[in-house]
């Protein structure tokens, strides 16, 4: 099993139950994304906001994104993989229901591009990211998404574009295209092949919970990244 860091009390006690302030609305999203701080007595610290009611409508993605963003943490904490940073949904921030995530601290010129072609040492950490990917069929897979974070954790960040039942992945990470998984993340990917954690299931449709199951079997299956052959599955941007 690889593990990811410790969500600590503090950062899931601060989510769950602190005060929501905004702070300020983050530039060149596609949907109405804030900068908040979330404060419980004496402690606060920043998070990120995403309320259903900025969320431009989609033809391929029903409203409720922030579900989704919820399930990719639910996800990457079923895998033990620390990818997704602390997510939960609340329903009573400032602009109505959305989900709120511990915001990374990172520099900005760093992405998946960048790593991947100046930092080795990440590469088992951006493997994993890709894996994740294929599993929640993530459709937005940005090189933008990808953070470092002050203490070398790689983070991937706005997956609110995930779980679709059909094939939709759209992805900059095609580099290891091929590649065979590594054992160890097979094995995490197992008990997904069997039953979708309901925690997990409950936020998605039952078909949607069905063809990640099918995707964790194909991954085991294959055992090996998929590729594209079409050349187009990319997201736009691409950082």
């Amino acid at each position: 099993m690889t593990a990811g860091p410790p969500v600590s009390a503090r950062e899931l006690t601060l989510l769950a139950g602190g005060g929501v302030e905004l702070v300020g609305r983050v530039a060149n999203s596609s949907n109405a994304t804030f900068l908040v701080e979330v404060s419980d007595g004496g402690d606060a610290a920043y998070a990120i906001y995403k309320p259903e009611a900025g969320e431009r409508p989609l033809a391929d993605f029903a409203p409720g994104l922030y579900r989704r963003e919820r399930a990719a943490y639910l996800l990457s904490e079923t895998l033990q993989w620390g990818i997704v940073p602390p997510t939960v949904i609340r329903g009573d921030a400032p602009l109505g229901i959305g989900s709120l995530q511990w915001f990374i601290e990172a520099d900005a010129g760093e992405h998946y591009f960048t790593l991947y072609a100046h930092a080795p040492e990440t590469r088992a950490a951006l493997v994993r990211i890709a894996v994740f990917d294929c599993l929640a069929n993530n459709t937005d897979r940005k090189s933008g998404h990808v953070l470092r974070g002050p203490d070398g954790h790689i983070w991937g960040i706005d997956n609110g574009l995930c779980f679709a039942a059909a094939s939709k992945l759209r992805t900059v990470i095609w580099d290891f295209a091929g590649d065979p998984i590594p054992d160890a993340l097979l094995a995490d990917i197992a008990p997904l092949a069997e039953a979708v954690p309901p925690g997990l299931a409950e936020l998605l449709d039952d078909g949607e919970a069905a063809a990640l199951a099918r995707r964790a079997r194909r991954l085991l299956r294959d055992g090996v990244l998929p590729e594209d052959a079409t050349g187009m599955r990319y997201p736009w941007p691409l950082v």
